[in-house]
C-alpha cells in the first residue's frame, strides 16, 4: 500500500458551490442588475454596515463581515445613494451563514463513514472512504492497489449529497507522487 499525502490541490476552486446558500438569507433587493465591485462597501437595510466585497466573480460577490467570507450571488445587492446594499443586517446575515456552515459540517461528517464512495468536484469516481482518523480521511482509489490521505477540509457534500473532495481528478493525479 502506497500512502500519499495531499495538500491543498482545491486552492483553485475560488467558490465552493454549496457555500452559495447564503442568497436565501439575502434577498433580491432591485430587479435591475447592479454593479458589483471589489473593494465596494456594503450596507444592510437597516443603514448600517455589513462590510466590504472582497472578490467578485461573473456569478457571486464575496462579502467580508469581519466575522465570515460569505459568498453571495450579484442580484442579492441593491443600490441606494450610499452605494452597495443587502435586504439583511450584517448580525441576520452572519447568523444565517454561522447555521448554514454548522449544518453543512454536521451533515458531512456524518456521510464520511469507512465505505462511502467519493467523487471530484469535477464528478469523476475516485474511491471510497478506508477510514476517518481525526483530521485525517484514508481513501481507497478506485482501480488500484493505492490509499491517500486527505485532510478533512478537502471534502464536501455535492448536490445530491455525495461525498466529493474539493478538487479536480485532473488536480489530484498531479498532486500525487509518480511510481518510479
Amino acid at each position: 500500500m502506497k500512502f500519499a499525502k495531499l495538500a491543498a490541490a482545491a486552492a483553485a476552486l475560488a467558490i465552493v458551490p454549496a457555500t452559495a446558500h447564503a442568497q436565501e438569507a439575502a434577498p433580491a433587493a432591485a430587479p435591475a442588475a447592479v454593479e458589483v465591485t471589489q473593494g465596494a462597501s456594503v450596507t444592510g437595510n437597516d443603514g448600517n454596515p455589513i462590510g466590504t466585497v472582497g472578490q467578485v466573480t461573473a456569478d457571486a460577490a464575496i462579502v467580508n463581515t469581519g466575522s465570515h467570507e460569505i459568498p453571495l450571488p450579484l442580484n442579492a445587492f441593491g443600490k441606494d445613494e450610499n452605494g452597495l446594499t443587502l435586504n439583511i443586517t450584517k448580525t441576520e446575515l452572519d447568523t444565517a451563514f454561522a447555521q448554514q456552515m454548522a449544518e453543512a459540517k454536521a451533515a458531512l461528517d456524518a456521510a464520511m463513514v469507512a465505505g462511502a464512495a467519493v467523487g471530484t468536484a469535477d464528478s469523476q469516481p475516485l474511491g471510497t472512504i478506508d477510514t476517518v482518523e481525526g483530521d485525517n480521511v484514508v481513501l481507497a482509489l478506485a482501480g488500484a492497489d493505492q490509499k491517500v490521505t486527505l485532510g478533512k477540509e478537502m471534502f464536501a457534500l455535492d448536490n445530491n449529497g455525495g461525498v466529493i473532495v474539493l478538487a479536480t481528478l485532473a488536480q489530484i493525479q498531479q498532486a500525487m507522487p509518480s511510481e518510479g
